[in-house]
């Protein structure tokens, strides 16, 4: 019986010791931020560090105490879509994210997008339609998040997710993916007072704002404009940022991108995007000239986690949480980490061998920390450079309220 009792102390005292030295290391981020070396080579052949040599449960326990303090977000899911109408037939993964599912990935808030398949929109009655339906879609998923006011509220501000994250609720944001639905400026008012907060500009093809980033080649916009935004484009680019509204620049053409560029005033984010220089198969992957442009005016590229995003050589099981980091880190080593968070796409095609939900979050986190990334980096990735761009967005349109 004493030697039962004895080993049983010694497993306490050696658990006790480990869970200190956890304890320090964390502590260590979280103060100094710097206690692993920087990434000492580019992409898929970056160092893992190992500065802590921690066990993959150390790790583990890093990643979980990064994420009480830090503000994560996933700027991009198609959530709503499926909540909302679970009878329709689809061909991706679905019931990918829950506000049960980002408690337990350590996930504070997302944008969930009421998303919009292009149809025609060269007459009034189409895009009427395509207003009423968005505009009833949104209201909807506000009733949803009611239902379930324990658990999470809808975020109208930066100061509401400071709040919402004291309070421990997830936190709903309001996006729409492909602005077909925006008839006029004043429509753009509408949306916003009913909690809008980015607007991605088209969905791959062209609307009646600007052109997406897959276009016939024979296809000619508008004869001033060439493959970029509209004349209507420019005056929606122009009244969003009066608002407040973030300009998304996921999924427009190039041209379209450049034109934004020209006349923003304030950051733009790119909610669900990945580097063609790691997939150059991939039109709506954003070039490095394209991403340092979009540094260039202090915005934000989360990057997404489809698997026809992230890789042209490996097959689509063995696209894991490393390759994602490769385009991450590609960002970072491009323009810094300032530029970079995440956008998963879940519920809309995004996923991936060991990220396939939003209660797999903390293994991007322990992936990166391999790599030597520091808490202060991790916490700016998460949502600390969302929310500057954010923040940016607001007071620009404080000037205009």
């Amino acid at each position: 019986m004493n030697t039962i009792v004895s080993i049983k102390q010694d497993n306490k005292r050696r658990f006790m010791i480990k869970k200190a030295f956890v304890f320090v290391a964390v502590a260590a981020l979280l103060l100094a931020g710097s206690a692993y070396a920087q990434n000492e080579a580019h992409c898929g052949k970056c160092k893992r560090s190992g500065a802590l040599n921690l066990t993959d449960a150390e790790y583990m326990a890093l990643a979980d105490s990064i994420h009480k303090v830090a503000i994560s977000f996933d700027t991009h899911i198609d959530t709503p879509t499926y909540t909302l109408h679970p009878e329709g037939h689809y061909t991706v993964a679905k019931g990918q994210v829950s506000f049960e599912l980002m408690r337990r990935g350590g996930q504070d808030g997302a944008f969930f997008a009421i998303y919009l398949d292009q149809g025609p929109w060269q007459n009034q009655k189409s895009l009427d339609s395509a207003y009423n339906w968005c505009h009833n879609e949104i209201q909807s998923w506000k009733d949803y998040v009611s239902l379930h006011s324990d658990e999470a509220e809808v975020a109208y501000s930066t100061d509401d997710v400071y709040r919402l994250k004291k309070e421990g609720k997830r936190i709903v944001v309001l996006c729409i993916e492909n602005g077909y639905p925006v008839r006029t400026l004043e429509d753009l008012d509408e949306f916003y007072k009913m909690g809008v907060k980015y607007i991605t500009l088209s969905h791959n093809t062209p609307n009646q704002i600007c052109d997406g980033s897959r276009y016939p080649k024979t296809y000619y916009w508008y004869p001033s404009t060439g493959h970029g935004l509209s004349p209507f484009g420019y005056k929606v680019v122009e009244r969003m940022q009066q608002l407040g509204i973030m300009v998304d620049v996921s999924h427009i053409s190039s041209e379209s991108l450049v034109d934004v560029l020209k006349v923003i005033k304030a950051p733009v984010l790119a909610s669900h995007s990945s580097c063609k220089a790691l997939k150059p198969s991939q039109t709506r992957n954003l070039t490095d000239d394209e991403i340092r442009a979009i540094a260039a005016v202090d915005g934000v590229i989360q990057v997404g986690t489809g698997r026809f995003f992230l890789s042209d050589d490996l097959p689509y099981y063995k696209v894991g949480v490393a390759v994602l980091a490769n385009h991450i880190d590609h960002i970072k080593n491009l323009v810094g980490y300032r530029h970079v968070g995440l956008g998963t796409d879940f519920d809309g095609g995004g996923g991936i061998v060991g990220l396939d939900n939003s209660s797999q979050m903390k293994n991007l986190t322990v992936e990166l920390l391999k790599r030597g990334w520091t808490a202060e980096e991790l916490k700016a990735f998460w949502g600390g450079n969302l929310l500057r761009v954010w923040k940016a967005c607001e007071d620009y349109a404080a000037r205009f309220k």
